[in-house]
C-alpha cells in the first residue's frame, strides 16, 4: 500500500468491532456505544451515529423537580441527552481523554463537566458545591453515581488516581479534580497565603480536602468554568 495513500488513511484510520460490548473505545478520546435499548450522554457529545437511534434533551421532569431545582441553579452544565434505539452512537468531548467504569455496587462522585456517558440501570444525583460557587469562576458542582453499570468519563491528557488512607489526605485543586470514590469525606478548604502561587490573585486559595479510605483522580489540568448569562436582558 502506498505511503500516504487515500487508502493507507483509510485503513489505518477505518472504524473496527473489538467485541468489547456496550462502551467501546475505538480510539483514547471517541467512544463507540454499541447501542441496544437506552443510554445517558453529556448533552452535545454525540458526534457521529448509525442505525435508528432517537435523541432527547433530558425532560423538565424527567427525574423530578429537585434535580430541575438543581440544575436550574448549576446551570446547561448537567444538561444531559438521551439516545434510545439500536445503531452506533460515538460521543467525544473536546478531544479529552476517555476512561470506562464498571460500577459493581460502589458510588463515584464525578465532576460535572467530566461525565460523557452512563448506563440507565446507574443512579445518579446533582450534588451543588454552594459553599464554593462564589469564590471559582463558575457554577462547580458534581454528580453522583452510584449502583450497577458502565460509566465513562473524561480527562483533560492522562487521569492520575491518588489513593486516600485515613491516615493520608489528599488535597486537590477543585478545577483539576475529575472523580472520586464515594467512601471518602470531602470538604473545602482555604489558605490565603498559596493565593499569590497559583495564580489567583485575588480571594482565597480553594483546595478539597479528601478524608478516609478510596481513590481521587485529577487531570494535568484546571478546568475553566463560566457562568452561563441572561442574554435577554
Amino acid at each position: 500500500m502506498e505511503r500516504y495513500s487515500i487508502q493507507e488513511f483509510v485503513h489505518e484510520t477505518m472504524q473496527q468491532d473489538k467485541g468489547e460490548g456496550l462502551f467501546e473505545l475505538e480510539t483514547a478520546r471517541l467512544l463507540e456505544i454499541n447501542l441496544t435499548d437506552k443510554i445517558w450522554t453529556k448533552a452535545g457529545a454525540m458526534v457521529s451515529y448509525r442505525g435508528n437511534i432517537k435523541f432527547e434533551r433530558e425532560g423538565v421532569f424527567e427525574h423530578g423537580l429537585g434535580k430541575m431545582f438543581k440544575k436550574t441553579l448549576t446551570g446547561e452544565g448537567t444538561s444531559l441527552m438521551k439516545a434510545t434505539g439500536q445503531g452506533k452512537l460515538y460521543v467525544a468531548d473536546q478531544g479529552k481523554k476517555i476512561s470506562i467504569l464498571q460500577l459493581q455496587g460502589e458510588s463515584l462522585f464525578v465532576n460535572g463537566n467530566d461525565l460523557l456517558a452512563f448506563e440507565p440501570t446507574i443512579e445518579w444525583d446533582i450534588k451543588l458545591m454552594k459553599k464554593i460557587a462564589g469564590m471559582l469562576s463558575g457554577g462547580l458542582f458534581n454528580v453522583k453515581l452510584e449502583g450497577e453499570g458502565l460509566v465513562a468519563i473524561t480527562s483533560h491528557y492522562e487521569p492520575l488516581t491518588l489513593l486516600v488512607t485515613p491516615d493520608n489526605p489528599v488535597f486537590t485543586d477543585p478545577n483539576a479534580t475529575v472523580a472520586w470514590s464515594g467512601s471518602l469525606q470531602h470538604e473545602f478548604v482555604t489558605d490565603i497565603s498559596f493565593k499569590t502561587f497559583i495564580g489567583r490573585g485575588s480571594g482565597e486559595s480553594i483546595q478539597m480536602k479528601f478524608s478516609g479510605n478510596g481513590f481521587v483522580v485529577i487531570q494535568p489540568f484546571e478546568e475553566v468554568y463560566f457562568k452561563q448569562t441572561n442574554s435577554m436582558g
